[in-house]
């Protein structure tokens, strides 16, 4: 229930940890550094000793924790003991909640996704909302762990989220909570000869399920099938390898992403094995503003391969990796550092700038006197810069958008998708890329 992180994998933890320990702070500097732990421990002191009401000191070091990582970007933090088995839980695709992935902004929590078919997106709730209380209580200012602690609970209780939305009053939604199993692949049929497979998530499950779900559209389309569309919309992201493998399934060898540390040395490139699951047939992969993360991996991948047509609209823009770290094997709980940045094969970073479509696609008709307020990952607070310069494209009307006549229950941009598949647009703007 918070801002997807793309996690390298726990085994290289102990390693890092290593390397952190050794790249602790020089000679020459480390006078500087004891001081300033003298400082803190001096203000804790003072706290401790002077303050009007006795504190929790375990919570007081925790807030301290995340205040020192949280001024570094916006997806690092200290995890819990709890905080880290229920991450673990989520990573496997099933926990406790509503079934929403939150970000905080200007002390805020904001959704930056529902996740399909859980309590939070049978009750509506909608990327872009912000959660201004919960049971009748502000949450305005609190941790996102404090936050998503008040979401969480046991399965069949209910909960009251006041949620604030652009362009109307803020209204309450009660929400009952539920084991959240996320089924993170599903595949159906369109027409009799288009696949349309929906990734809603990176979990440990999600490269197993994609093989399901190709088998399935391949068989149920009888030898017939003109093309796929792989939906990563609303796709918050997750783990790494799972992005990795995700790509893996549709390319025929090369470079799906790299990923660059501090240290000059740190680089790390991921190749796809030979051999393309789907033997060449056309694709196209529909992101959104809240595709985030290893969506924009995947997205990314094909995108710069020339195996795929990107459509819809600009996506999250989150490219940094983050490293789980088990603080004495769990028992303190883990850190959450960002370690990496991540390119795409071509050498882009999508930080901060997101993943432009090739063929831009609106969901809805946009009023240009109205422009909608995106949030893109340059919103968050100590976002990351791009350190090749790029930058994300200002708030415009789509390209392509409904006409004013379309159902509003209608789904336009995986419409526009099929017809970019059955008409030989996804054939030909591959071709004429590829040279």
């Amino acid at each position: 229930m918070r801002l997807a992180w793309i996690a390298a994998p726990v085994a290289g933890a102990a390693a890092l940890v290593g390397a952190l320990a050794w790249s602790a702070p020089e000679d020459n500097n480390r006078g500087d550094v004891y001081r300033q732990l003298e400082l803190f421990a001096d203000v804790l002191a003072r706290v401790e000793q002077d303050y009007v009401t006795e504190i929790d000191e375990e919570a007081a070091m925790e807030a301290a924790l995340q205040g020192m990582l949280a001024s570094l970007d916006p997806h690092s933090s200290y995890l819990s003991p709890s905080d880290f088995r229920d991450m673990r839980l989520q990573a496997r695709g099933e926990y406790h909640g509503l079934g929403v992935e939150v970000t905080i902004e200007d002390g805020v929590v904001r959704v930056v996704s529902p996740i399909d078919d859980t309590p939070a997106a049978r009750a509506g709730i909608q990327a872009g909302d912000y959660f201004t209380a919960i049971n009748g209580e502000s949450i305005v200012g609190l941790t996102l762990n404090d936050a998503v602690q008040l979401m969480r609970g046991e399965a069949g209780t209910e909960v009251t989220v006041t949620v604030a939305r652009e362009g109307q009053e803020p209204f309450d939604v009660t929400i009952a909570r539920q084991v959240i199993n996320v089924r993170a692949v599903t595949a159906r049929v369109e027409g009799g000869d288009i696949g349309v497979i929906r990734v809603s998530t990176f979990n440990e499950r999600t490269g197993a399920m994609l093989q399901d779900a190709i088998r399935a559209v391949r068989r149920d389309t009888g030898g017939n099938l003109r093309g796929v569309v792989l939906d990563l919309r609303n796709n918050p992201g997750g783990l790494l390898d799972q992005a990795i493998e995700v790509s893996d399934a549709f390319l025929d060898g090369g470079e799906v992403v790299s990923t660059r540390g501090r240290q000059p040395e740190d680089v790390q490139r991921y190749n796809a094995r030979r051999g393309d699951d789907l033997a060449g047939v056309p694709i196209v992969v529909l992101i959104n503003g809240a595709s985030a993360s290893a969506s924009e991996i995947v997205a990314g991948a094909l995108q710069d391969r020339g195996r795929a047509l990107v459509v819809g609209t600009d996506s999250f823009g989150k490219g940094s990796v983050q490293t789980l770290i088990p603080l004495q094997g769990g028992r303190d709980g883990a850190l959450r550092l960002t370690t990496a940045r991540y390119y795409t094969p071509a050498g882009r970073s999508i930080q901060g700038a997101g993943i432009t479509p090739d063929l831009e696609v609106g969901a809805r008709r946009v009023d240009p006197a109205q422009l909608p307020r995106g949030i893109s990952e340059a919103d968050l607070p100590n976002a990351l810069d791009n350190d090749s310069g790029a930058q994300r494209r200002g708030a415009h009307v789509p390209e392509d958008q409904p006409p004013e006549n379309w159902d509003p229950e209608e789904d336009y941009q995986l419409s526009r998708a099929m017809e970019f598949l059955r008409g030989g647009v996804v054939v030909e703007r591959l071709r004429a890329r590829a040279g």
